[in-house]
Parts: structure tokens; sequence; C-alpha cells
């Protein structure tokens, strides 16, 4: 995915690795796992994570046990993601994935569309995610949810700021995020309404996507950075997260939203004992951070879809 300079630069820095492992960012980690975990066939099965950074989400998914190739725009990222074990890794475009048709069984687009303003860039990118699946594979896409960026704002306070209201502001009417000047938020990106999704995907012929809220509105609760650091609490969460997150008229207030096939062909029920496995926290994944959560960060505040079956 060629990138503006500006967004190369961002990344560059060298933040996003460590972004998913501390504060209330954890959550977005757990969730991805816990709904990819109930979603993706069995390993081994070759996986294909474009916008996949530094492999944050390719670490476990090598480990336990899938094949697993990063493709990103990002040299940084690049280097990163081919040091981990299990995980190969290369630079390439969103839009002209270099992959034969069906060659994967698993492809994952959970960072790309968000940095793809204009709307033909972002059905190239998941007409080619279809393409490069396997007939019967998984296909899962993500983007940054329009209201995200209020909501953060009133949690963070941020928003009684002038300049970031004003570019909040911006985002709510048309999408489009596009920092200026020393105001610290993200990079330019582009923010959708939850309900402009599906034509989206289908255009791209990915049809019948179903959502799923990945983080609910639990992202603004107070002491959640807590509430992840204990462990029993943690699986409450998630537990309560997983209740809902097909309920369409909590998808507005959810950071983060999945979608994906009929909700039957997910394993599990949260409504039986033992129904759902929670995942436990990968190794090395800290504590609350109280400067995490601070600024809105590039995988944070999604809206998700799945789809299976293409």
């Amino acid at each position: 995915m060629a990138l503006e300079l500006h967004v190369l630069a961002y990344y560059e820095q060298g933040e996003e690795d460590g972004r998913l492992r501390a504060g209330v960012n954890r959550l977005e980690f757990w969730r991805t796992q816990d709904v990819l975990r109930r979603a993706l066939p069995p390993a081994p099965s070759r996986v294909l994570d474009v916008g996949g950074a530094s492999g944050v989400h390719a670490e476990w998914l090598a480990a336990d046990g899938h094949e697993v190739e990063v493709i990103d725009p990002v040299p940084l990222h690049v280097k990163q993601a081919g040091r981990l074990p299990g995980v190969t890794a290369r630079p390439g475009d969103a839009r002209d994935l270099p992959y034969g048709d069906g060659s994967y069984d698993v492809v994952l687009m959970l960072g790309p569309l968000y940095h793809l303003p204009e709307r033909a860039d972002r059905v190239q990118a998941l007409a080619e995610a279809r393409r490069v699946a396997r007939p019967g594979g998984l296909v899962a896409a993500a983007t940054i949810s329009r209201y995200a960026g209020l909501h953060d704002g009133l949690r963070t306070a941020r928003y009684f700021e002038r300049e970031v209201r004003a570019l909040k502001d911006e985002v709510l009417a048309t999408g489009h995020l596009r920092p200026t000047g020393d105001v610290d938020l993200f990079t330019d990106a582009y923010f959708h309404d939850p309900d402009e999704i599906p034509a989206e995907f289908a255009e791209a012929g990915l049809a019948d996507a179903v959502r799923y809220g990945l983080e609910g509105t639990a992202w603004l609760m107070v002491d959640m950075d807590a509430h992840l650091d204990d462990p029993e609490r943690r699986a409450l969460v998630l537990e309560a997260l997983r209740a809902v997150e097909t309920a369409p008229t909590l998808l507005g207030g959810s950071e983060a939203t999945w979608g994906s096939s009929p909700p039957d062909s997910v394993r599990g029920d949260p409504h039986q004992p033992g129904g759902w496995e929670v995942p436990p926290p990968a190794e090395g994944w800290g504590r609350a951070s109280a400067d995490h959560g601070t600024r809105l960060t590039g995988g944070t505040r999604l809206t998700r879809f799945v789809r299976l079956g293409v």
C-alpha cells in the first residue's frame, strides 16, 4: 500500500509495535484474538496478514500453528514482523497483492482500509483480499468507527481543546481526519459510518458480512485498565462483550466491531457453561500504562467485518 509520506513517517516512529501491549488498547488485542480464534479454520492454515504492521497478531497466529505472511507498506514493520518465529514478511500494497487466486485460507485486512481515503481504493483492496482467499476461506477487514473520535475525545477530555474538537467534528461530518499543526491525534485516515461498510464489501464481492461489536462500550469504562489487569475481571469483560457482539443497536458505540458469517458458524455459545474459551494474555504483554489511550491511534475504535465462504 503506497502511503503518503507523512503517514509513513508516523508509523516509522515505531510506536505501533507497543500500542496493543498496554493500557486499554489491550482490550482490542484480546477481543481480536478471541473472535479470530472462533472463526479461523483449524491450524495449520495459510494466513495472509495484509497491513499486519509489526506482526502483533501474526505472532500469536504463528504460535497457534498457522503459516503466516505479513505484507505491509512500512519498511520498519516489515523488518519487525520478519524477525518473528514462524512469520514471513514483505513490502506490498493492499490494492495489488502479489499472490495468485485462492492462495490463502485466511486473509486479514485489519489495517489498510482506514488509510485509503477514496472509496474506490477501499473496494479494490477488499476485492484483492477476496481474490487471494480460497473458496470457502475467511476474509476479515477492519475500519475505524466514525464515532470513535468523539467518544475518545470526551473520555480523555481532549474534546474541550478547540483544535482537537474541530478535527473530531470534521470526522463526524465527512469521515476524514486531517491533523494539522501540532495537534497530536493520529495521522490522515478515513473513519467509516458502520452503515456504509456493507455496500463496500458487497461491491468487492463480499456480500452477507455480519457485524460484530469488538469492544462494545467497555473501552469507555472508568478503570478499564485495572479490570484488564485482573484475570478474573478480564474474563468477565470478554464474556460480556461476546454476549452482545452482534447486537446492531450497539455497533455505533463500539470501539471495535467485527463481522462474521452467520453467528452459528462461529464456534461456542456464550449462554452455555464453558461455551467460550477465554484466551490467556500473550506472554510479555504489559499492565496498564497511564499514557496509553490518550490518542486516537491506528488500530483502536474499529469496525471489523469477517466474510466466510467466499
